[in-house]
């Protein structure tokens, strides 16, 4: 299994792609390709918000298990 691209460049491929759907949305013709492209945008903005919020979730993650290792030094050392 191939290791994810790292996050500051999922979010640049990410923008990029946004970028292209807007160059859609200028050259859409009709209202159903219009519509498209907004499902498209908004997708894709959902996609950079959860890559956003992944990497809350990891630090959170990271200092829940500092203070777990904290807790149990501390009980330790009794």
């Amino acid at each position: 299994m191939d290791k994810h691209a790292p996050k500051e460049e999922m979010i640049k491929d990410l923008e990029n792609i946004l970028a292209k759907i807007n160059a859609l949305e200028v050259n859409a013709r009709n209202d159903e390709a219009k519509a498209n492209v907004k499902i498209l945008r908004k997708l894709t903005e959902g996609q950079i918000h959860s890559v956003n919020e992944f990497d809350h979730l990891k630090k959170a993650i990271d200092l829940l298990t500092m203070q777990l290792f904290d807790v149990k030094d501390k009980i330790n050392s009794k």
